[in-house]
């Protein structure tokens, strides 16, 4: 029990940082090849080492995505790619593909290898057979039910491990598995480059009133008739775990540090409880508020409760009502003077009534910021430069990567 885990997305070094001090027992990451993210900035070898050594002194693991659907061109780097991270201590490669899979075996045998929901593993003869391969840990395709992978959990190799996504974008293709990206504009969605097409807006056109565009109705934000709404097993943790995965995996490596941050913090919150008296475990309706805080479309349950329906979906009566700016991240406060150095990350004033959120915080916390300065001291009413170093006056502890939110209210000018 005690070995369930908490897998982040982390798209850069920072983000992995964040996702760990928040309370991630694992991240995955993507290098500057091979990972079905090319537009996020990802890792450089460097930036790999340095946070595989941050995440091993916090105890937590880091996995390397290597999950593209290749074509020949692709293969042709693996070989050597595979080789330049062989002196780096990564805790498993992900990958989709059987040629991946067995370059990997051939060139980085030591890399302890995860199915990826690209591969679409939806029986026990499947996972058997990448079980039988060497693979350590299958992700279950999305479109599994509970029922169906407790089935699997059931009839598994004791020591072949199961992850299921818990939390974020769902795709409306088939694990992810997608063409549209690639037939509209020739950005190939399974060799990283997805445009999202599904979340443009479109309008539809009847055969006998040609040039008469249509729009699609969906709600205020938007007109997308092929994107899913968000997964959301805040409330289900227990079936999830009972189901027999050992992985809980948040997706957004293209997310913010906002986002990851206070989305492992809510999961970490209910997963600890959990696991601290899991028959008394009970839902708390502030780790729901708390998710709404980040962006994120409608939530539903997705197919873990058999198909979508509308009793499955978790509606949000204010949703598109308003949304929180990330403001700044704390670098430093002096008992002394008890001074604040926060570095911006959107535009703030002096007086703004925000929100503090950290890794040991049960609840988020109410302040004003007063006394706002620039790095040379000088009083300023507000900090509207990215990433500028301000100082402001906070009658109690704060602590380094803190975060500072807002409430923005629509028609808000400022």
């Amino acid at each position: 029990m005690n070995n369930i885990e908490l897998l982040a997305p982390a798209g850069d070094l920072e983000r992995l940082k964040i996702a760990i001090l928040y309370g991630a027992d694992a991240v995955y990451i993507g290098g500057q090849v091979f990972g079905l993210r090319a537009a996020a900035k990802n890792f450089s070898l460097e930036e790999m080492a340095e946070g595989v050594a941050f995440a091993h002194q916090h105890n937590a693991s880091v996995y390397l995505t290597l999950n593209i659907v290749p074509h020949n061109e692709d293969m042709k780097g693996l070989k050597d790619y595979l080789e330049s991270i062989q002196h780096i201590p990564l805790d498993g490669v992900i990958v989709s593909d059987p040629g991946t899979f067995d370059l990997v075996q051939q060139y980085a045998p030591q890399f302890p290898i995860h199915i990826s929901t690209q591969a679409n593993s939806t029986n026990i003869h499947t996972i058997n057979f990448w079980y039988r391969l060497g693979a350590a840990r299958v992700v279950m395709a999305r479109e599994l039910s509970l029922k169906e992978i407790k089935e699997m959990h059931n009839e598994k190799p004791k020591d072949l491990e199961l992850e299921g996504f818990i939390h974020g974008a769902m795709c409306i293709s088939y694990s992810g598995r997608c063409l549209l990206s690639n037939y509209m504009i020739g950005r190939d969605a399974n060799r990283g480059g997805c445009a999202h097409p599904c979340r443009w807006r479109y309008s539809i056109v009847e055969e006998q009133r040609p040039g008469e565009y249509m729009p699609v109705y969906e709600d205020e934000t938007g007109t997308y008739i092929f994107h899913s709404k968000d997964l959301c097993m805040i409330k289900h943790l227990p079936q999830l775990i009972e189901a027999g995965l050992t992985s809980l995996k948040i997706e957004g490596r293209m997310k913010t540090i906002y986002y990851v941050a206070t989305v492992v913090r809510v999961y970490r919150q209910a997963l600890d409880a959990y696991l601290k008296d899991p028959d008394n475990w009970e839902f708390k309706p502030e780790w729901l508020e708390e998710l709404q805080k980040a962006s994120h479309r409608p939530f539903t349950t997705g197919f873990y409760f058999n198909k979508p329906s509308e009793e499955d979906q978790i509606y949000d009566e204010t949703y598109g009502a308003r949304s929180y700016d990330f403001i700044g991240l704390v670098e430093h406060w002096n008992p002394e003077t008890q001074i604040a150095t926060i570095q911006q990350r959107n535009r703030f004033y002096d007086k703004d009534q925000v929100e503090l959120i950290g890794p040991d915080r049960e609840k988020a916390l109410h302040l004003t910021i007063t006394d706002l300065k620039n790095d040379d001291g000088e009083p300023i009413d507000n900090a509207p430069h990215p990433q500028q170093i301000v100082t402001c006056k906070v009658p109690f502890p704060l602590y380094p990567k803190e975060i500072l939110r807002k409430v923005r209210h629509n028609g808000d000018s400022r």
